[in-house]
This record gives structure tokens, sequence and C-alpha cells, in this order.
């Protein structure tokens, strides 16, 4: 779902992938995860792995991901570049304005700042994305992406209205959660809940219809470029960086016709292709009846 934000976000940017350059504050398996994602997505697009990976920074409790630091975790490796380390998060003070964040943003420039640092920096930490990291996002991005995807909100590292409002406007703003509009200086902001029923179910039912032998990054990157595809710009001139929910169902069954036909494309199906995509998927749809016995 955030790659899918990302894709939007750039429509309104007019920005490639290939060109981000992705600060994450947390770098768990949700960092970990979605950066591979953005790696493979920057592949598509003529870029190396390693290079692709030099556009990435990442966060966690002990700071800056650096090469070099005692006992770093295997699966951080791939993103721990050669950097003087920063100060660690532990018995931050919330409110602090964050310095750590701030000066990464100085020095690396993100175009894009993404929260995924859940509980794990602990209690008695505040908003890290703070008046002074937002508005050092906006200062080196005409229009900063920024996406707080923790949860429960007690966890977001920054409300929509503080990331408009501090941004005069300007940030591309998702969320872990459902937030009402945001009016700001006679504009309306509908800021966009970045949620995994867009894509898990989708993705599901098409290597359940196709018996797929594996699933691949390739699957996500295509689904998630159908639901990104599937907000217009009306929307997006409003901050939307993802299809209403109120018409999950059919987002749903759009994206698994994609990315089935992309399992056929790729020859990993184990059934033989349909003339019908979107009938045969919608044949293997659950649907709650239930007959009545008298």
């Amino acid at each position: 779902m955030t790659f899918a934000g990302l894709i939007n976000a750039l429509k309104i940017t007019g920005g490639q992938l290939k060109e981000q350059r992705v600060l994450f504050l947390g770098a768990g398996s949700a960092a970990i995860g979605l950066a591979d994602l953005i790696v493979a997505g920057m592949g598509e697009q003529g870029v190396t792995p390693e290079a692709a990976r030099q556009q990435i920074r990442m966060f966690d409790t002990q700071g800056l991901v650096v090469a070099g630091r005692p006992s770093l975790a295997a699966h951080k490796r791939p993103y721990a570049h050669t950097l003087p380390p920063s100060r660690p998060f532990d018995h931050l003070d919330p409110a602090s304005e964050c310095p750590q964040i701030v000066a990464a943003i100085e020095d690396f420039k993100p175009t894009a700042l993404i929260g995924v640092s859940g509980n794990a920096l602990g209690p008695g930490v505040g908003r890290l994305f703070s008046r002074e990291v937002v508005e050092t996002m906006s200062r080196h991005s005409e229009r900063p992406i920024i996406f707080a995807l923790s949860n429960p909100i007690e966890h977001h590292e920054c409300l929509p209205k503080q990331a408009y409002a501090w941004s005069g406007g300007k940030a591309i703003y998702a969320g872990g959660v459902q937030f009402p509009p945001v009016h700001l200086d006679g504009q309306t902001f509908l800021p966009s809940q970045a949620n995994n029923l867009y894509i898990f179910p989708a993705v599901g039912l098409a290597i359940h219809a196709t018996n797929a032998t594996r699933v691949t990054d390739q699957m996500f990157i295509e689904a998630a470029h159908s639901v990104a595809d599937q907000v217009t710009p009306e929307q997006l001139k409003l901050g939307m960086l993802f299809p209403p929910q109120s018409n999950i169902l059919e987002v749903e069954i759009r994206t698994a016709v994609r990315v089935a036909k992309l399992v056929f494309d790729a020859g990993l199906a184990r059934v033989d292709r349909p003339a019908d995509m979107e009938a045969f998927i919608r044949r293997h749809l659950y649907k709650p009846e239930y007959q009545t016995f008298g």
C-alpha cells in the first residue's frame, strides 16, 4: 500500500521512483519489506540494487543505521551505509525537536519520509515528525512526501493537520488510520489511509485463482500500480492517494485481475488461461449466501 501511495505521490510531484531518496523512521520488518519493494521497483527503471539501496536510509532505536555498528541485525545490513552514527532515541525528551532526524534530512535531503516505527521506540517518545522535521522536509522538497504509518493513533509520527499546516499545504500525506478531511486556509485535504485491505486480499485471490507456483515481488508491484491507477486526477488534487474504501470490493477485483494476468504472462499459473480474466476472478469470490431450510 505504501508503494501504491508513492506511485500516486509521484504523479503529483512529477518525479520518477528511481530519482527518489527515502528516509525511514523504523527499521523493522515493515521498513525492510517496503525498502526491498522500492529497490525492486527502481530495478524496473534500470537502477541496480546496490545503487537503489544507496537512496534509502533508516533509523532504529539506536539512531541512524550505519555500517560498522556492533551487533547490527542481518536484515538491516543492506541498508547500513558508511555514515557517522547519530544519537540513539532512548530516553528522548518527548518535547524534543528530534535533532537526529533533522540532521539526517539536512544531509540526505530525502524526497520521502516514512514512519513505520510502531511502538518500537518505547513509551514516552513524542511524535517524531515534529514541526522542525516537517519544515526541514519542506525546505528541501517542493512537495514533500510524508507518510506517518504507525498505529494506533498514539504512535503516529505526526497527524495530517500538522503535516499540512507545518508544510504550508505542500505535504503529500498518508497515515496508518483513517482521518477526517483537513481544512486549511480555504483548502480541503483528504488524507489517505495506507491500509493493506486494498492489497493482500486481491493478491491472495489472484494466487488462489491461478494456483500460482510462487509469489514474486512483481505481483505486489503490479497490485500497487493497479490500486494507484484507480485514483482519479480529481481525487489526487484533494490529496487522496488511494481509492475510496466505499467501493473496496470492485477495487479488489480490478487489482486481482491485473495480478492474475501477470501470473499467466510469467508462466506461473497451474490452470488454463481463461478467455475472460474478470469473469474468471469473479467466479472465485466468496459469496456469503446462506440457504434457508424450512
